[in-house]
């Protein structure tokens, strides 16, 4: 078993910027304060995306008052190629890496030009098999996102995958559910165990759950990676806002993270550095019931096990019985090997 060092965590800025540079760059500072390794938002042109008359989810007519019009939603949500360039800017300068989701080829293409390390594909584009396509071209890992799918519609994606050349080897894929937030008895976690054994690949969790718990079970289950919603407060206008944690909540999920990628430690079971000098007081050791002389044959009646662990093992009880002290001992004194006549 190896040492997982390092949970990546993915700080999903989303749409929570509702179309205004300022939240964005604030979203970035929080994401970069919060200890995640990447702050991610969602690189697409509405009209690309989904047709004029298209309808909302009903977690985003909920969270999203208005127009029922998916169409009108997204087309304020677009960031420019120019807010893009400032967003990076601004990850530079607090030390947090840039990521986005495409959501149609021509962003595939424009985030291409970005040089980002990796490319997430969607949910809802698990099933794409022209962007799965060309998404494998960029020769580039791949984290696939398997919200609302079967094993078998993975399995298919991941056959696009190698069609292309593209190593299973630079592909995480994320356990998921879509639903905003999800319900604890959707969530499912084992799907993720499911998914690993299914197609030897490394896993992660894309997290849409309230709270922090469900993402830190995930990573002391094996996620490799998590992803998890963030907004700067929780009642602005927007469908994911709701779903998603504040800024403290966002800080206390990566510690917690840290912490388990800590505690998860390299899978040998041995004495650790900080309780070895608790084995001598915890454990015990053969000392003797009352005063002994020298040449006192053992008996049983002469001895018990007591703390601490500084004389003879407990595994030793039955051997001293019948042998002949070498010298006298006190009561309640331990027993060593040269007290012993062989």
């Amino acid at each position: 078993m190896t040492n997982k060092k390092h949970t990546i965590i993915i700080a999903e800025a989303g749409v929570n910027h509702n179309g205004d540079i300022s939240l964005a760059m604030e979203l970035v500072d929080q994401a970069a304060a919060s200890g995640a390794d990447y702050v991610k938002f969602q690189t697409f042109k509405a009209e690309k995306l989904v047709s004029v008359s298209a309808k909302k989810a009903e977690y985003q007519k909920a969270n999203d008052k208005g127009s029922d019009n998916q169409f009108e939603m997204l087309k304020k949500l677009e960031l420019t190629e120019n807010d893009h360039e400032v967003i990076i800017k601004r990850c530079k300068e607090k030390g947090i890496g840039f990521l986005s989701s495409a959501f149609d080829l021509d962003s595939l293409d424009y985030l291409q030009t970005l040089d980002i390390p990796f490319f997430k594909v969607p949910s809802g584009e698990l099933v794409n098999t022209p962007y799965l396509k060309k998404i494998a071209a960029f020769k580039k890992k791949i984290i696939l996102s398997t919200g609302m799918a079967t094993l078998e519609e993975i399995s298919e994606a991941i056959k696009v995958l190698e069609q292309q050349k593209f190593p299973k080897s630079d592909l995480i894929v994320l356990h998921c559910n879509t639903q905003y937030p999800t319900p604890f008895e959707d969530v499912n976690l084992r799907a993720m165990i499911t998914i690993k054994d299914a197609f030897g690949v490394e896993i992660g969790y894309s997290d849409h759950t309230e709270g922090i718990e469900v993402p830190i079970a995930a990573t002391a289950m094996g996620a490799v990676l998590i992803e998890k919603h963030f907004t700067l407060d929780k009642n602005m206008p927007g469908p994911d806002h709701k779903a998603s944690l504040a800024p403290a909540e966002l800080k206390a999920m990566v510690k917690a993270i840290r912490n388990i990628d800590v505690a998860l430690g390299d899978g040998i079971k041995k004495p650790s550095k900080s309780e070895k000098d608790n084995i001598v007081i915890v454990r015990k050791s053969i000392h003797v019931k009352k005063a002994l002389e020298a040449g006192h044959v053992i008996k049983e009646e002469d001895i018990c096990l007591k703390r601490p662990a500084t004389g003879l093992p407990p595994s030793m009880y039955e051997d001293i019985i019948g042998k002949k002290l070498f010298r006298g001992k006190k009561a309640d004194e331990p027993l060593f090997h040269d007290d012993i006549i062989n």
